[in-house]
């Protein structure tokens, strides 16, 4: 029986292999041992990142990532032994392409760092704190080692 169920989708024809983020999607869930969840992953564009920043975060301004937990059932709550619906991952390709630029490493490894640090917001993971921030960073770290991902990360 199939646990975990990811749907990738990439709009306006971007070159983001979707093999690679349902993998990388994949490799948070079962390094954080979720139970049966499903979960959708968008690459998308500068202006809706922006849209959806300002709808429901009130910041006026692209952002790379943004995570949508559904919160309707409460934590982990399935029906019928059916998989929870745990959200969306939405991610702004232009800012990932950018980003990867200005790190020195690929556009791939960008979206799958991506894909990581929103899937670990999805599952309860906050960076607003220092101590919070370090145990993300060191968690969507082994993740990205895991999956072979080599990225260049600010100190």
């Amino acid at each position: 029986m199939q646990r975990y169920w990811v749907e990738v989708q990439i709009e306006e024809g971007w070159p983001a292999d979707v093999e690679v983020l349902r993998r990388a999607a994949l490799a948070v869930l079962i390094h954080q041992e979720a139970p049966p969840v499903e979960v959708a992953v968008v690459v998308s564009d500068d202006e809706t990142l922006q849209e959806l920043n300002q709808r429901y975060r009130g910041v006026d301004a692209p952002t790379d990532v943004l995570a949508f937990p559904n919160e309707t059932r409460g934590p982990f709550v399935g029906v019928g032994g059916q998989p929870r619906y745990l959200g969306d991952v939405i991610i702004s390709y232009p800012r990932a392409e950018e980003q990867a630029h200005d790190a020195g490493h690929g556009v791939e490894a960008e979206l799958q760092l991506l894909v990581v640090h929103g899937m670990l917001h999805l599952l309860g993971y906050a960076d607003q704190t220092e101590p919070e921030r370090t145990q993300m960073w060191e968690t969507q770290e082994a993740i990205l080692e895991a999956l072979g991902v080599q990225v260049n990360l600010p100190d």
